[in-house]
């Protein structure tokens, strides 16, 4: 029999709303640390990730994968623990052009608040200006790109290139964010870090931000 872990990554994974929402319910009730469940998400996220590459799952999966996404996020934010108080910084984070994921995006949002942070949430697929407008009016310290499809290192890409030309590049760090992020990405868009997993790119946040 599958267990509360494998039966709450194939809901999230099949789209069943009900069922996600229920199990999620049922693991906090269980005492079950929250992170954990981020950690299913991640998991759940890939294989939709990979569904929508391969053609079985279209944009309106994709959305749908959001909206079940933002009430699980709404079931473990208390639970996170909403550490108000002063705030910790401001991040800007978005989709980049071309792409429509958000789930990785809001599951980064949701630490960062429970961490502490101010944040401004651009949406999807976004264009370079967006972020470079966003840059100026706003002032965060750290700036996110995030994006789950290959082609989306290109947009990053373009958009710090977008950033460096408005002269803003020295005021901001940049972290790309994503399943098909690594290493020659970073070289390759001049970020300055990424992260493929929601928790490894929070505490990257932090560090760049300068939050111990």
């Amino acid at each position: 029999m599958a267990s509360m872990e494998e039966e709450f990554v194939n809901a999230l994974a099949e789209l069943d709303e009900t069922k996600t929402l229920e199990l999620a319910k049922k693991r906090i009730a269980a005492g079950e640390d929250p992170f954990k469940i981020l950690d299913d998400i991640r998991k759940a996220t890939d294989i939709i990730g990979k569904r929508y590459e391969e053609g079985r799952y279209f944009v309106s999966d994709l959305i749908m994968a959001g909206e079940i996404l933002k009430q699980v996020m709404e079931i473990l934010k208390p639970v996170i623990g909403e550490k108000r108080g002063e705030s910790k910084g401001k991040v800007v984070i978005g989709t980049v052009e071309g792409d429509v994921h958000d789930i990785g995006k809001n599951i980064v949002i949701a630490l960062l608040e429970a961490e502490g942070f101010e944040v401004v949430d651009l949406g999807v697929d976004q264009p370079p200006e967006v972020f470079v407008n966003a840059v100026k009016e706003h002032k965060p310290q750290v700036l996110g790109l995030s994006g789950l499809l290959t082609e989306a290192i290109e947009s990053m890409k373009k958009t710090i290139e977008a950033i460096e030309k408005a002269g803003l590049r020295n005021k901001v760090k940049i972290i790309i964010g994503g399943g098909r992020t690594n290493e020659e990405a970073k070289q390759y868009t001049k970020a300055d870090d990424w992260a493929d997993d929601a928790a490894v790119g929070v505490r990257k946040i932090k560090a760049l931000a300068g939050v111990v």
